[in-house]
């Protein structure tokens, strides 16, 4: 689960009091049930790290393990994020889950008969993977239903808390599971650490949404009209460039943690665990401190700084011989980790009405862990042709190099926008019956604009055809009558009939503001019609 801060110097979302969240009883059930679940989770992935260095410990193989973790991210996050908006979120939650509760239960005994090679692992860290794709979106979006939006803030800090208490306590417990049992002992514990989470969702009734008159949209339609959302969506695409300009780089460390333990300080399994744990502590320490450093820097200030203590904490690990330097890093890592993932995740939060958010927060996921699974197989094969210190160095320099080459793209500019449906739109005049799969529509809105008033309407109608474009036209333009000045025609394009209704519901009341600012610049009202591409065609 996770994701809106007071603003500081770069603007944000209100801040409300951090245990808010808490005095709603179905978050606060959730959260408890997911922390349990994710430190199941972290045992299972330090278990798995700590595996392979024995199946097979080369950097590579050591580094494949994150990335058969998050690959899954990169390659179903956009098809979840559909579904997520199109199915009931719970029952695909409650679905998935026990599937994950199944395939985990089913390697912890792979794992006690000792059945696992390298590849076995790397297929069901895949598997397990895929089915946190399947749910991210979903938990991510869920938020908002279970605490009013003036608390969405603190929910989202304290989902981030959550991540990083599971992850305090989950390397550190498994590390000595392993120690004391063997090492199929923390999987056997994570095949059943989620069966609370599947009862807090059982118990859980979500809050009724009013119906609309609408039919659900298709899977692949949803994953277009996402897209399109995506690519025209001015906030959500500021977060996207600082996602990648951060994980490829801040992935170092997690997938090279390991060999940093086992082979450059020759600890155990107990001290991979412990920085593990350490990292978690760190972020848990590194929350406390994050409202006042979002009110005094701003979501912008917080990410850089963020990012140079994740620098500073790959060259701490580049150069840790002795455990109580790796100890360090990992501290730093952690704090700085939590800063710079609960600004980005708040980020793509407000940038998102709710009719698309799970789809837009699945493209964020994409990109985080595209960028986190891309990064970790780059920075395995770094070490293994120049050493652990080198790749440590290099994605240290790479964080430092991306604050400044990405500074122009601001984050958290979407908390300022009111995404609630403005429904100003009148219902289209039809003569004709129009079936609702017809299409495609071309809407055209003819405009008549005095000369004094001419650059500002195109400047304000480019910011019209974004809203378009975020509501599901697959083609815009605005176009200029040579015979009579001041004559524009807009015109977009959409899928069918039936996306063009849907269109008239997704129009917010930010988009609403933007149409009167269009309007006040009009000499005469917009004139619009409806064209629908005809049924029969005659040759």
């Amino acid at each position: 689960m996770s994701v809106p801060a007071s603003a500081g110097s770069g603007g944000g979302p209100a801040a409300a009091p951090p245990l808010g969240p808490f005095r709603h009883p179905a978050y606060a059930v959730i959260w408890v049930a997911t922390v349990v679940a994710n430190i199941g989770s972290w045992m299972y992935a330090a278990a798995a790290g700590w595996l392979m260095t024995g199946l097979d410990p080369s950097p590579l193989s050591v580094s494949l393990v994150q990335v058969a973790d998050t690959l899954p991210m990169l390659l179903a996050a956009i098809p979840a994020g559909a579904l997520a908006d199109i199915v009931d979120k719970r029952r695909l939650l409650i679905g998935v889950e026990i599937a994950i509760a199944v395939v985990s239960s089913t390697f912890a005994v792979l794992v006690w008969f000792h059945l696992v090679t390298a590849s076995i692992l790397l297929a069901f860290m895949f598997l397990i993977g895929a089915g946190a794709a399947l749910t991210a979106p979903a938990w991510q979006s869920i938020v908002p239903l279970l605490v009013p939006r003036p608390v969405l803030p603190a929910a989202v800090a304290a989902n981030s808390v959550g991540v990083n208490i599971s992850r305090a306590i989950g390397p550190a417990l498994g590390g000595g599971l392993i120690a004391l049992f063997g090492i199929a002992a923390p999987f056997g514990i994570n095949g059943v650490s989620n069966v609370g989470t599947i009862g807090a969702l059982l118990w859980w009734r979500p809050p009724q949404r009013s119906a609309s008159i609408l039919p659900a949209e298709s899977f692949s339609g949803a994953m277009r009209t996402g897209i399109r959302h995506a690519r025209a969506n001015p906030a959500l695409r500021a977060t996207l460039v600082r996602a990648l300009a951060f994980f490829p780089f801040g992935s170092a460390y997690w997938a090279l943690l390991p060999l940093v333990s086992r082979t450059q300080i020759a600890g155990g399994p107990e001290l991979y665990g412990i920085l593990l744990g350490a990292i978690g502590v760190g972020a848990v320490a590194g929350a406390g401190f994050m409202h006042r450093l979002q009110v005094k820097l701003g979501a912008d200030g917080l990410v850089a700084l963020g990012t140079v203590g994740t620098a500073a904490a790959l060259v701490l690990y580049a150069v840790a011989r002795q455990p109580l330097t790796a100890v360090a890093a990992s501290l730093l890592a952690g704090m700085s980790w939590i800063a710079v993932l609960a600004s980005l995740n708040v980020s793509a939060q407000v940038a998102l009405p709710n009719w698309v958010r799970g789809r837009g927060l699945a493209i964020y996921v994409t990109f985080m862990f595209g960028g986190l699974a891309a990064g970790s197989a780059t920075w395995g094969e770094a070490a293994a042709w120049l050493g652990l210190p080198a790749a440590h160095l290099l994605a240290a320099a790479g964080c430092l190099a991306f604050i400044v080459l990405t500074w122009r793209w601001k984050l958290q500019t979407g908390a300022k926008l009111d995404f609630m449906p403005s429904m100003h739109w009148p219902d289209p005049i039809v003569a004709l019956d129009v079936e609702s799969d017809r299409g495609p529509v071309l809407v055209t809105v003819e405009y008549r604009v005095g000369e004094v008033a001419r650059q500002k309407f195109l400047t304000t109608i480019e910011r019209i055809g974004r809203e378009r474009q975020r509501d599901g036209a697959y083609r815009w333009g605005v176009f200029e009558d040579v015979a009579l000045p001041g004559r524009f025609v807009e015109m977009f394009m959409l899928e069918s009939w039936l996306e063009h209704l849907r269109q008239h519901q997704r129009v917010t009341k930010a988009d609403r503001m933007i149409e009167e600012d269009v309007g006040n610049l009009l000499t005469a009202p917009p004139i619009v019609t409806h064209l629908v591409a005809p049924t029969e065609r005659v040759e």
